[in-house]
């Protein structure tokens, strides 16, 4: 349970820190392309090797490998607190998702090896209760620390509690292994790694360059298809692939997770937006920040446990799509918001957000994985772990390159009276172009960057609802109308929404 603490902590952090990381003076001046990164190297390996760290626990015994994540992510955790620039933080980062891929799995099968019956879905409801807590918590002691400390405090944090979660693991828990060992897939690893990696490469490199038509951005884009496109037809002609794409055909399966992973697009780009509006546009500090971003985490928690109890009554269609399209609006609502926005209505946005986005997320990947056979159940949660941090993954890097794109668009002719070195800095991102205007003492080019922030943040999340309401749409057609109410679907609805 602290290791799921501690990966909900990290994850909800650093959104906090992306605004001082950001700033010249207070963080590493790090572009907007360099922060997707730093968001996205972590995604990028959490994602790719999921499937792997299960097989390796499944060989090597789950305690091993869990240990072994937990003295990757603290080492690596210390690395991104004293990172002295963005390519120390995003190469820390990406080792830290190594950690993270390590530990994911196997806190998982250790859990379901101990507890059985009654004692299985209450061990659950605390593993849920604990993500739910890192999750809250987590923006909260990222703005304390921020406003008190250096930023990489909020790296040093998690190496106190990794050698407590070590110590109790060595003490408390048995070595567990499965009498049945899945093979390690290196090939499905590496193709997967690398197609994710040029993708997300030359999606990112769009919004630096602000053209689609340059070879150093198609071309990125046009390997990262074709490897992954490699990478299924590999893993359908593996006797036991680490991913078995052979699922995402059955259509509630794969309509299900290309939903999730839709929605998953939605919550990482917003996330993203979310972190430079209220810091940067509307200056709040970090403390505020994050306690401004409690009600998300709150909703969260409170929709997974209510979507279950109404799944009972109703079917799963009519519990999740509706919520689905609720949280596609409420990314879209982020075309209403500005400078002037009363914090209430931004509040009340977010706790809606966060109840939707809890009332789809756990009931429909609880569902998912009920529906396999028990012997199909760890390739399912392989399958949908990966896709749900596909489509992070995605996120982050489509939703920052059209910010920085729409930005750059706006703010140009703002920028035409001034010195080209002024004006290449102002060009960069809004908070560049904030620390450059006190410099030379401009305040006009700093409520500039403000209007031209605002209008890319209306541009993307308009995008970014269109595309969330389309897993609503996917939901809807593959989903069946009525489904038949089984006890085994409701227990695991809290476990299926921290995975």
């Amino acid at each position: 349970m602290l290791c799921s603490l501690l990966i909900w902590l990290d994850n909800t952090v650093l959104s906090t820190t992306l605004e001082t990381l950001a700033d010249p003076i207070r963080g590493l001046g790090a572009d907007p392309g360099e922060l997707q990164w730093a968001t996205g190297s972590y995604t990028l390996t959490f994602a790719t090797l999921m499937f792997t760290a299960g097989a390796l626990g499944d060989r090597f015994g789950h305690r091993t490998v869990f240990s072994g994540g937990l003295v990757v992510f603290a080492g690596s955790s210390l690395w991104a607190a004293y990172a002295s620039d963005a390519g120390q933080l995003i190469a820390a980062r990406a080792v830290m998702g190594v950690g993270s891929a390590l530990t994911t799995p196997a806190m998982l099968a250790i859990l379901m090896w101990t507890f059985t019956g009654p004692a299985r879905a209450a061990a659950i409801g605390v593993f849920s209760t604990s993500a739910g807590v890192g999750m809250a918590a987590g923006p909260v002691l990222a703005g304390f620390l921020l406003d008190h400390f250096h930023w990489g405090s909020v790296f040093l944090i998690n190496v106190p509690v990794a050698a407590l979660a070590l110590a109790g693991l060595a003490v408390l828990v048995p070595n567990f292994r499965s009498p049945a060992r899945r093979p390690l897939d290196p090939a499905g690893m590496l193709l997967s790694f690398g197609g994710l990696v040029a993708l997300a490469y030359g999606l990112i490199r769009a919004g630096q360059v602000a053209a689609w038509s340059r070879t150093d951005v198609w071309a990125p884009i046009v390997t990262g298809l074709v490897l992954l496109a490699v990478f299924v037809l590999v893993e359908l002609r593996v006797e036991m692939p680490g991913f078995d794409p052979r699922l995402l055909a059955q259509r509630a399966f794969g309509g299900g997770n290309m939903a999730l992973g839709l929605l998953l697009f939605g919550v990482a780009a917003i996330t993203f937006y979310n972190a430079f509006y209220l810091q940067g546009a509307l200056g709040f500090s970090p403390m505020k920040a994050g306690l401004a971003n409690i009600p998300t985490a709150l909703g969260a928690l409170a929709g997974a446990p209510l979507a279950t109890r109404l799944v009972r009554r109703l079917s799963l269609r009519l519990v999740t799509v509706p919520a689905l399209i609720v949280a596609a609006l409420t990314m879209g609502g982020y075309g209403f918001l500005g400078l002037q926005t009363p914090l209430v209505l931004i509040e009340i946005l977010l706790l809606i957000q966060g109840l939707s986005i809890g009332m789809v997320i756990g009931p429909v990947t609880a569902t998912l994985i009920s529906t396999l056979p028990l012997e199909q159940a760890g390739a399912g949660s392989a399958v949908t772990n990966t896709v749900r941090q596909t489509g992070g993954v995605i996120g982050i890097a489509v939703g920052g390159t059209i910010m920085s794109i729409m930005y750059r668009r706006a703010i140009e002719p703002s920028l035409e009276a001034l010195p080209g070195p002024v004006r290449d800095q102002a060009l960069v991102s809004a908070e560049q172009a904030r620390h450059v205007a006190t410099a030379v003492h401009q305040p006009a080019l700093a409520h500039a960057a403000d209007d031209a922030f605002i209008h890319a943040m209306h541009v993307g999340a308009g995008w970014i609802g269109v595309i969330a309401l389309l897993g609503a749409v996917v939901l809807f057609a593959t989903l069946p109308t009525a489904e038949k109410k089984t006890a085994p679907a409701s227990k695991p609805a809290s476990l299926a929404s921290t995975t």
